[in-house]
């Protein structure tokens, strides 16, 4: 694959990034993707490994090898359709995907794994470009109609490959734009949503139709998840007027931390955060829907959460002008290089340093917060402060140090320590079982795969698994649409 000696030859070359004072200023994309001759290069480091463990590694189980060789070879054309054939929206995966296929590379053993995600953004970019990205709505159509619950990843790769088979697909969204947590818990400076919406005309072209602002189901009173929905379906009219039902919401019910104080002003969820950003972004003026945005401007954030949300929430801070960064985790600071002989090829802990934390960010690892402090005066209402202890793992166990208490400066807290489950209120409208976790219960196999226990309805994606990667959402998105395809004809072309 690839020049046979490349990977002897060549170094891996990383995509470039806007200068950070430049980057700063907006909320725009600033990763200058890899040129036509750099990707070439990287192509050429593939390895003819034989047993292409990368591609095993992603979960749509991109065949990498393959447009990594048609790269080389400057068939950059036949390379979009070998990558197109596993994966709907590599726009979103080229971007925002960590890249397990990477970690599973065989020249990761011990080199520079080939940089098959910017290999994938470039292909992806270059397809958009030239043209070869179109509507690819079906011959024949069946007469079955399916309803998705959910527009987020898995519910637009499921609604994409289930059109493409001939189904009448609507999909339901709770909020007024679609495209689910990529649309709202995604910073545009990582995705712009420009994608999505051209995904969306390209659906609308294939026969999907789209419907914002419906909750479907109850929604509880005073969630947390943002909501800008303007009117709601029952779940009994779903099952009434569709063949098959499709629950592919995304894992919203964030990890709260009732520690005193919490009630305090400036104690918030990350994701009552980052969508607002979103919104403005997009144009909308939140004073016209009566918010007050959460802005970071001048004053000290602090993180709670060292995983994605979080450095989301760093970055995101930065660019409102904050006048100081501190994330916390409460786990230890993992090493900075795994150990690879001993994680080869699973995903390993190591210490990950993001644009966002480049950017302008104290980490602080192995800390607990024990209180929210508020202000005094006028700032009575407000948090000022945290109190906080280092802890120490003994095993599984977490135990606080004796005397490493602190106070910590805090004008604003954001809490991004991930999310525990879907909300409750969807499955339970439609009688859905649940997990130990709190998912939708759904098993995975081929025969009757992701169905539900309530008759003609299934679930995907976070909806299903929990909190997960979009490309997780995008795999389960294919197949559970192939799942729905055999229960409506009894057999199906898509591919799993």
């Amino acid at each position: 694959m690839g020049k046979i000696t490349g990977f002897l030859e060549y170094d891996r070359i990383e995509e470039g990034y806007a200068p950070v004072q430049v980057r700063l200023k907006n909320f725009n994309e600033f990763v200058t993707g890899l040129k036509t001759d750099e990707a070439r290069i990287q192509g050429a480091r593939c390895m003819d490994c034989g047993t292409p463990f990368c591609v095993n590694g992603c979960p749509v189980n991109n065949i990498i090898p393959d447009f990594n060789d048609l790269v080389y070879r400057d068939d950059w054309k036949r390379a979009f359709e070998v990558l197109n054939s596993t994966n709907n929206f590599p726009e979103f995966t080229g971007r925002i995907c960590p890249a397990p296929c990477e970690a599973a590379c065989t020249l990761n053993i011990n080199s520079d794994a080939v940089g098959i995600k910017s290999i994938e953004h470039a292909i992806i970019d270059r397809a958009w470009a030239e043209g070869w990205v179109g509507p690819r709505p079906a011959r024949t159509k069946t007469g079955k109609t399916v309803a998705v619950v959910g527009s987020g990843p898995a519910g637009m790769a499921a609604a994409q490959q289930l059109a493409r088979a001939g189904h009448a697909v609507t999909v339901f969204e709770k909020n007024d734009r679609i495209g689910g947590l990529l649309r709202y818990g995604i910073p545009d400076f990582k995705l712009e949503k420009r994608h999505i919406d051209r995904r969306v005309d390209q659906m609308r072209a294939e026969g999907v139709e789209f419907r914002t602002g419906v909750v479907v189901g109850r929604w509880p009173a005073g969630s947390v998840v943002t909501n800008w929905a303007k009117t709601s379906i029952p779940a009994e009219q779903l099952l009434a007027d569709f063949d098959a039902v499709l629950l592919a919401g995304g894992a919203e019910q964030s990890r709260d931390l009732p520690v005193p104080g919490r009630e305090l002003d400036g104690v918030h969820f990350a994701m009552e955060f980052l969508p607002q950003q979103n919104k403005v972004n997009a144009g909308d003026k939140l004073k016209k829907e009566g918010i007050t945005q959460i802005r970071a401007d001048g004053k000290h954030v602090v993180v709670i959460g060292g995983g994605d949300t979080g450095s989301d929430c760093v970055g995101t801070s930065n660019r409102h002008g904050a006048k100081s960064v501190t994330q916390f985790e409460l786990l230890l600071m993992p090493p900075e290089r795994e150990n690879k002989p001993l994680v080869w090829p699973y995903w390993p802990i190591k210490l990950r340093t993001s644009s966002s934390h480049e950017e302008g960010c104290a980490r602080e690892f192995a800390i607990a917060t024990k209180e929210f402090v508020a202000g005094t005066g006028r700032d009575a209402r407000k948090v000022k402060a945290l109190k906080t202890v280092r802890v120490q793992w003994q095993g599984t166990k977490m135990v606080e140090v004796a005397g490493s208490e602190q106070t910590i400066a805090a004008d604003l807290v954001l809490l991004a320590m991930g999310f525990t489950s879907p909300m409750a209120a969807t499955l339970e409208a439609f009688g859905v079982e649940r997990d130990p976790r709190g998912n939708a219960k759904a098993h995975t196999e081929a025969e009757g795969g992701y169905a539900t226990n309530a008759a003609k309805v299934f679930a995907a994606g976070d909806m299903r698994r929990g909190q997960s990667l979009v490309v997780w959402a995008i795999r389960e998105g294919r197949q559970a649409a192939r799942a729905i395809d055999e229960f409506l004809m009894g057999t199906s072309a898509l591919p799993r």
